[in-house]
């Protein structure tokens, strides 16, 4: 029997009104995120990779709930979203860690408090089993019980994102959203917070959704890769189909860019886009990527790529290898 999917993201999209025209109607949007396609399976991580202002961060915050899709569907274990918020049990299953571990901490609070905000809103346990939940937390991501007591500007960047993984665990969920975890943070620090994640992963059988611009940060810990662009999914794939075979010329460029140990290796060829991200208030039409790709023909400008399966582990939006166009 076919496993089903912990979370199926169908066809969502999130647009931001820009302006009002006449008697204040809105006639102007920024599409942040534009029709996109996800599942995630019990167990695996799906790593999210794009740009800075491609939508990636927005989607994250509809997963969880903390946005609302403008159109298309969100379900978890089948049940669409909106019926969890009802219940007020879609806090238990969902969770996010956030990007800057200094801000998503309330420096009024002890850690101790902080990790157990969650199991006091949710009225689970008595103040003794809080606070021995709390300890056993702290110990799980690498932080001693008496931390408890201090305050977050104790702590360094690192220490504190712990707390952040801690208080995110607090109720045991099943999936958990990692919108750019290790982005603020020293480049030491980024491998034991990945490592970290990698192990309790393994040991409580979690989903994560993780976002990054990183590519090699999302090749650490992800299964499979979603490239985003422009709000939009372009290239879907294994983690290592996408880097040995990537197909979508984004995607390509993006590879290539990455940092090389090898000192035989330096001298392969780097792609560099022309151009900068185009505005999610005034895309391009046609094929979004048309502006910047370096292998772009006359129909990019007007056809709209489908996400087309490429392999049998990869699916890619490409007018490269659409029938329309290549026949």
């Amino acid at each position: 029997m076919k496993q089903q999917p912990l979370v199926s993201i169908i066809d969502i999209k999130k647009y931001f009104p820009v302006g009002s025209g006449l008697f204040g109607k809105k006639n102007h949007f920024v599409k942040a995120v534009d029709g996109v396609s996800i599942d995630i399976y019990p167990g695996e991580t799906v790593g999210l990779v794009g740009e800075s202002g491609c939508g990636k961060s927005t989607t994250g915050r509809m997963v969880v709930g903390l946005t609302d899709p403008t159109g298309g569907e969100i379900y978890f274990e089948g049940k669409k979203l909106s019926e969890y918020r009802a219940k007020k049990s879609l806090g238990k299953n969902l969770q996010m860690i956030f990007q800057d571990p200094y801000s998503s901490l309330n420096p009024r609070m002890t850690v101790a408090d902080i990790i157990a905000e969650p199991l006091v809103l949710h009225k689970v346990g008595n103040a003794k089993d809080r606070r021995k939940r709390v300890d056993e937390l702290l110990e799980r991501v690498g932080l001693d019980s008496y931390h408890g007591s201090r305050y977050p500007i104790e702590f360094s960047g690192g220490q504190r994102q712990r707390i952040g993984i801690a208080r995110a665990l607090a109720l045991q969920p099943k999936l958990i959203v990692c919108d750019e975890p290790v982005s603020a943070l020293d480049v030491s620090i980024q491998a034991q917070i990945l490592n970290l994640l990698k192990e309790i992963q393994k040991d409580m059988g979690l989903s994560y959704l993780f976002i990054a611009h990183g590519i090699q940060a999302v090749k650490h810990i992800s299964d499979k890769i979603a490239v985003m662009y422009l709000g939009k999914i372009i290239e879907f794939a294994d983690k290592e189909e996408l880097f040995a075979n990537p197909r979508h010329p984004y995607t390509k460029a993006l590879l290539s860019a990455v940092p090389l140990p090898n000192p035989k290796m330096r001298d392969r060829e780097r792609i560099i886009l022309q151009g900068d991200l185009p505005s999610p208030a005034n895309p391009p039409a046609g094929c979004s990527f048309h502006t910047r790709c370096p292998v772009a023909m006359e129909q990019c400008r007007s056809i709209d790529p489908n996400l087309l399966s490429t392999s049998e582990q990869s699916l890619t939006a490409c007018l490269l290898f659409e029938d329309r166009v290549a026949n």
